[in-house]
């Protein structure tokens, strides 16, 4: 009874899956025409290359002044491999790359990545060295933010200090005082801005930044000249020779010192240094200039 049952039960079970099936067969045959016709499944399909090949592709692409494939090739090799010896060089390869297309943001989170991953090779200082020239080029001109040179001195100092001995640590070091010439510049337009403005302590409040924070650029001269023109305007006197004392000190030949003496001898003045003021003390920081 029991088997009989079994064989009830398995019958009408049968007869509807057949019917199923009749009915799916032209769906289905549909939907493999359409599937044919319509997608190429070679495009899901990535076609592993080894990650030397795949490397020196890149290189010979990247010789050959083809950026953009040379840019995918590197890539493929981080995507393909990841992890291995040949994604560790694409990686940093493919961040100089994007750094000689001018691709700045793609180059920095690339070297920023090797950094976090790698941060102990002998290709760090060189990923370090990328983020620091793509900051640099980066950097507007004087009347605009200067966000870029702060990030270009932070990158390029970090370089200095973490690699010292590194090749790139000396092109660091001058790209670390043309950022510094930038801020100073950037203070000094914003002081002759007040200054024309005849709002005397805002801008000797930009010139004091200039000579205190930025020493050795090429700003110091026009900046001790241009407070000698905002203390004397204010008819602090003392101040205004102190600071034409430390211009004459310094850059005894500069037309701005020349300036400076002439407006303090049109009051029957003379430049005279303060050793208590401030001016004098920083003075003594001034290198002559970059």
């Amino acid at each position: 009874m029991f088997f009989k049952q079994a064989d009830h039960l398995k019958a009408p079970a049968t007869a509807t899956l057949l019917a199923l099936s009749m009915l799916a067969a032209p769906l289905l045959l549909s939907g493999c025409m359409s599937s044919e016709k319509d997608i190429d499944l070679s495009t899901y399909v990535d076609n592993t290359e080894p990650g030397d090949v795949l490397y020196n592709q890149a290189l010979a692409n990247l010789n050959a002044g083809r950026l953009d494939e040379a840019a995918k090739k590197f890539a493929a090799v981080d995507r393909q491999h990841p992890y291995s010896e040949w994604a560790r060089k694409s990686m940093v390869m493919g961040a100089f790359t994007n750094y000689r297309q001018a691709n700045y943001d793609d180059a920095i989170s690339s070297a920023k990545r090797y950094l976090t991953l790698y941060p102990s090779t002998d290709d760090a200082a060189y990923a370090q060295y990328i983020i620091g020239l793509s900051y640099f080029k980066q950097i507007e001109d004087v009347t605009r933010d200067q966000k870029e040179a702060k990030l270009t001195i932070q990158t390029m100092q970090e370089l200095v200090t973490r690699w010292p001995n590194s090749e790139y640590a000396e092109d660091a070091k001058a790209k670390i005082r043309v950022a510094n010439d930038q801020l100073a510049g950037k203070e000094m337009q914003v002081g002759r801005y007040y200054l024309e403005r005849k709002e005397y302590l805002a801008a000797i409040k930009r010139f004091r930044t200039v000579i205190e924070n930025y020493s050795n650029t090429r700003h110091i001269e026009e900046a001790l000249a241009r407070l000698t023109e905002a203390y004397y305007a204010l008819g602090l006197i003392d101040e205004a020779q102190t600071a034409a004392a430390v211009l004459g000190q310094n850059y005894p030949d500069s037309q701005w010192y020349k300036d400076s003496y002439k407006l303090l001898q049109s009051k029957g003045l003379q430049p005279r240094e303060n050793a208590g003021s401030w001016i004098s003390k920083a003075g003594k920081l001034i290198t002559g200039g970059a």
